[in-house]
């Protein structure tokens, strides 16, 4: 069943982010999944409301780093609250019976098969809780 979870495009997509940073980040924030250890660091430049920038630096299992390059494969161009909807959306498919999101995070359906294991959540969930808090952060100080 574990093999099911770690399948080819879940690979991938894990595969492909490197550690960057942005200069002078206009919101930045690091989030920790105490149960697993793994951690998420973002940093976001916005233009206007929305998302013009992004670097991540992340260590987290396969499931956590598929999250984090779906995130950053959409957030150009995301505001604020397309990217609570996600993490909301995110948060419901893996917690309760809620569908993947819709839209440009629509690829966060290929880890619906998290939800059978509740020890995967947190760090499926950091990359979204993450961009938010710092989207959040970079408009305050905007």
């Amino acid at each position: 069943m574990f093999d099911d979870l770690y399948n080819t495009d879940i690979l991938t997509l894990s595969a492909s982010l490197k550690n960057e940073r942005l200069e002078a980040p206009d919101g930045t924030t690091r989030k920790v999944s105490k149960l697993c250890g793994s951690w998420l660091e973002i940093d976001v430049n916005m233009d206007g409301l929305v998302v013009s920038e992004v670097a991540l630096r992340v260590q987290a299992c396969a499931l956590g780093q598929s999250s984090a390059a779906i995130l950053k494969q959409g957030i150009i161009g995301a505001s604020l609250e397309e990217l609570s909807e996600a993490r909301d959306a995110l948060r419901e498919m893996l917690k309760a019976e809620g569908e993947a999101p819709k839209g440009r995070f629509e690829k966060l359906d290929l880890l619906k098969g998290v939800k059978a294991y509740p020890a995967r959540h947190t760090s499926t969930l950091l990359a979204f809780e993450a961009a938010t808090e710092a989207v959040e952060m970079a408009l305050r100080h905007g």
